[in-house]
């Protein structure tokens, strides 16, 4: 008869910290990845930037930008940039079209504090941005920290000024102030949610007036001049302008052991980065291979740069019709890894969670079949075979993986963009890096998880 113990190592699933898992040479691979994804971090706090980086990436590693029509042959490694806000690439595998795609989804916009198209004021001898905050966040979160502004302004000439201030150690950064303790019995009384309003996240910018006695709005005055000088840019040139508040400091180790990573945009930059890598460094596959970084995923996918937007399947539609194939046949035969975060576990609040149910950090890449609210809205909820499969893929190749949900069943959730590619017939089910304090200023992953999403996209490419 066996024993309790190999009963036990038979039968129950494996719940175990990775560094257990893992050889010493595989966790110095795990942290050497995570110093460059922190670089990425550094470098790529709003999507454009990240589409930037991509882009740049990319064409380093022989891709060429794709336009209709162009032959295709196996092997081949071609990207789409979708206004710069938005990109798609692929790699051309040696299996017929007809048999689908291998498909990578992960959003590169981040919560946080959009300028309003007429922004700039003066109030009490201070100038200030009027803003108006993007995706779901906790206002209070964003008062009395550090911010740097990115974006573009378009002029009235059509020429566009690239905007990042707030970044290097030399620059000025801006914030949102709040009340003093001492006067703020009255906010302290009201409900969390209220305690800021999105009205009060203003954000300061200047202090100083121009120095001219008779000039009115003198502090306005100064801070539309030096914005002139600088880029040549007057106040009309807001309304046509694209310009994030986000937090000013840099990617860092957590923990003593630095076995964490803290940082601005997490979500879902760690997905987008990990999918981005493995499909850089995946050659010849057999299925063709699709890696799509999104936006607008934090305010609902609309827009022509989300993925309500049909540019996914142009692109795919276009490969196919090139191979000889059409969009319907490739879309639904294909597969797709919905390369999104998931809350872990943090024993500080572990309330709001089921702790058979919920992600933990360091226990590797989450696969989550469904996300959703309370009865499951809005979610794709992927099917036993497909999740089966995945599953089956990851223990084949050594991949530390679990399973998580967002939360309790009536403590809330939230979605992804699983749900509008799974429209298009395509099998699709999420997996991703578990975040503490997600939608935060600074959020918080564990290194092994993040290595493990690599890991996770890379077998799945190349199956």
């Amino acid at each position: 008869m066996e024993t309790s113990k190999v009963l036990k190592e038979k039968l129950f699933m494996k719940r175990q910290h990775g560094v257990f898992r893992m050889s010493e040479a595989e966790l110095a691979e795990c942290d050497n990845f995570c110093e460059n994804y922190k670089d990425f971090m550094d470098i790529a706090k709003i999507e454009r930037e990240a589409v930037n980086y991509t882009v740049e990436l990319l064409k380093n590693n022989g891709y060429v930008e794709y336009k209709s029509g162009m032959p295709l042959n196996a092997g081949d490694k071609i990207y789409r940039n979708n206004r710069g806000k938005a990109v798609v690439m692929a790699i051309i595998g040696t299996a017929p079209i007809e048999e689908g795609v291998r498909l990578c989804a992960a959003h590169i916009d981040s919560p946080r504090l959009d300028l309003k198209q007429n922004p700039l004021y003066e109030d009490s001898e201070t100038a200030l941005f009027k803003t108006h905050y993007y995706g779901g966040l906790k206002k209070y979160q964003w008062t009395a920290i550090p911010l740097a502004l990115h974006g573009v302004v378009i002029k009235a000439d059509g020429t566009t000024v690239e905007v990042n201030v707030g970044e290097d150690e030399n620059d000025p950064v801006f914030c949102v102030t709040d009340l003093l303790p001492h006067l703020a019995n009255d906010q302290m009384a009201k409900p969390l949610a209220k305690g800021i309003t999105g009205e009060q996240l203003n954000l300061l910018i200047g202090s100083r007036p121009f120095r001219d006695d008779e000039a009115s709005e003198a502090v306005k005055l100064n801070i539309m001049n030096i914005l002139f000088e600088k880029y040549g840019i007057t106040e009309a040139d807001f309304i046509s302008s694209e310009l994030e508040a986000v937090p000013a400091f840099k990617a860092k180790d957590v923990g003593f052991d630095r076995s964490m990573i803290g940082a601005y945009g997490h979500d879902d930059k760690v997905c987008a980065y990990t999918a981005l890598m493995a499909t850089v460094d995946c050659n010849n596959p057999e299925h063709t291979v699709v890696t799509v970084l999104t936006d607008k995923e934090e305010t609902g996918s609309d827009g022509n740069t989300g993925l309500c937007s049909a540019y996914l399947k142009y692109f795919i539609a276009d490969i196919a019709e090139t191979l000889g194939s059409d969009c319907r046949t490739v879309l639904s035969a294909s597969e797709c890894l919905s390369a999104d975060v998931n809350a872990a576990f943090d024993p500080t609040f572990p309330e709001v969670n089921e702790r058979n149910n919920c992600a933990y950090i360091n226990r590797g890449v989450c696969i989550t079949k469904y996300t959703g609210a309370r009865g499951k809205s809005g979610t794709s909820d992927a099917s036993a075979e497909f999740t089966g499969r995945i599953r089956r893929l990851m223990d084949s190749h050594n991949v530390i993986w679990q399973t998580g949900e967002l939360g309790k069943v009536d403590a809330g959730g939230g979605g992804t963009v699983a749900a509008y590619i799974a429209n298009l017939n395509v099998d699709t089910i999420d997996m991703g890096v578990p975040v503490l304090s997600m939608h935060a200023p600074f959020e918080v992953v564990s290194k092994i998880d993040t290595y493990m999403a690599y890991k996770a996209f890379s077998v799945f490419i190349n199956d």
